[in-house]
């Protein structure tokens, strides 16, 4: 594997990953040398390198993570810090079809922590862009993600997320976050088959959830799972920021608890590496 780091010297123009989006990639809040569910990163990372065809071993992933966190750790002290992954299948060839000599590419790259958006909930909107998902890329986080940048470009000051629907008018996931609806009956959030990305926080609440004794339904959130009588709180997450409610989506005003957010913790479900 080539290992390149984003601030040194750049990746080579005829990368599969800059051509045709030929990857993968993982973002991991970065705590005090470790990370939050970093083994949900990691294998993720490695079960969807190995659906693309790009060999990827989970000694290679926590070995570059240990070695970003010795270069960029100290720079961020306490306050955490976000690494971003980026795997390709390498550079070289013309054309879609790759040759059998690729050697893979690792881009690796930190940033500042976003600010955390609050438990008092935020607004969002829903996305004029349709989301479709190849059924057989379901939920893997591929360089492929051009939906979410036009319908990020539908964001305005006043909105955290935009919302994006399948064609059957569901609502799927937004831009960076997954979704979670509180109902009478229980929880409900949309299967891995409707997702262009199944977020390792989602994996964790629902887990968390279950384990509570709290039925969670993985189904299609039908835009009357947000009728006022089944609607009692949607939930944006992802590793980043936790769990967050959402407390206005377009005109509509929904109802907000904290109860999901606070038990929940990102600084919870920091793992040190190993």
């Amino acid at each position: 594997m080539n290992l390149y780091w984003a601030d040194d010297a750049g990746v080579p123009a005829a990368d599969r990953g800059l051509a045709y989006g030929d990857g993968l990639f993982e973002t991991i809040r970065m705590h005090q040398g470790g990370g939050v569910l970093l083994s949900g990163h990691v294998a993720r990372m490695v079960a969807g390198a190995a659906v693309l065809g790009i060999p990827l071993t989970e000694s290679d992933v926590r070995g570059v993570i240990r070695q970003a966190s010795s270069r960029y750790g100290g720079a961020h002290g306490a306050a955490g810090w976000v690494l971003k992954l980026v795997l390709t299948r390498g550079a070289g060839g013309r054309g879609y079809r790759p040759t059998a000599d690729l050697v893979p590419t690792m881009v690796v790259s930190a940033a500042a922590l976003p600010a955390h958006p609050g438990h008092d909930g935020v607004m969002a909107a829903r996305s004029a862009f349709p989301l479709t998902v190849n059924p057989l890329l379901a939920g893997i986080k591929t360089l492929n993600r051009l939906e979410q940048v036009m319908a990020s470009r539908e964001l305005t000051d006043d909105l955290y997320e935009m919302i994006m629907t399948n064609a059957a008018g569901d609502l799927v996931e937004g831009t960076r976050t997954n979704l979670l609806v509180s109902t009478p009956q229980g929880w409900l959030t949309p299967p891995v088959s409707q997702l262009a990305v199944a977020g390792v926080m989602r994996d964790h609440v629902v887990q968390t959830l279950e384990r509570r004794g709290e039925p969670v339904e993985q189904g299609a959130v039908t835009p009357a799972a947000l009728d006022a009588d089944q609607c009692r709180g949607l939930f944006l997450m992802n590793s980043l920021i936790g769990v967050v409610p959402v407390r206005r989506l377009d005109d509509r005003d929904l109802p907000v608890g904290s109860a999901l957010a606070t038990i929940i913790n990102p600084l919870d479900l920091v793992e040190t590496q190993v």
